[in-house]
């Protein structure tokens, strides 16, 4: 996909890569740095098994790794589309640093819920911590509304807050 999106800033477009794709590895790496640090107090540093599970995404689960690719070709943005038991679930969505506020995280949600529209999905679900409040910003301005808790998060992380957004 190679669908230019222009913001007040720079132009940047969108790839789907595989799920192994080194620049995706890397923001993946960046998100769980930035979110383990803000979960560091309620978190504890031995992570359970059980949180550990629920936070895995299996690439045979992956329906679709989308980078956002920046003018000059870094990767500034990473989003992931995943079954989970039937439902199309938004997973591992960041924004680099230094690149927020330029409508990424806008254009990266509206590229994933076309993937999943063009694909028959009725709705996308995801899963957010309360720590969050950029995330659940983002969520909420773009259509997202907020449902209960669901699995595999209840217990594993119970201070999940979890949305929707009806595609159909």
């Amino acid at each position: 996909m190679n669908d230019i999106h222009r913001t007040a800033a720079r132009p940047f477009h969108f790839e789907t890569v595989r799920w192994d794709d080194a620049r995706a590895t890397e923001l993946r790496r960046v998100m769980d740095v930035e979110v383990s640090a803000r979960y560091a107090a309620r978190m504890p540093t031995d992570v359970s098994p059980e949180v550990i599970a629920v936070l895995a995404v299996h690439p045979e689960d992956v329906a679709a790794t989308v980078l956002v690719i920046d003018e000059d070709g870094t990767p500034i943005g990473h989003a992931v589309l995943r079954m989970l038991r039937g439902e199309w679930e938004v997973k591992r969505v960041v924004v680099a640093d230094g690149q927020r506020g330029r409508g990424v995280g806008r254009a990266l949600m509206a590229e994933l819920e076309r993937i999943a529209r063009e694909a028959g999905a009725a709705r996308l679900i995801l899963q957010t911590g309360d720590l969050q409040p950029d995330a659940v910003a983002l969520y909420t301005r773009i259509g997202y509304t907020p449902i209960p808790i669901y699995e595999p998060y209840v217990t594993a992380i119970p201070f999940s807050l979890c949305f929707e957004k009806v595609l159909r």
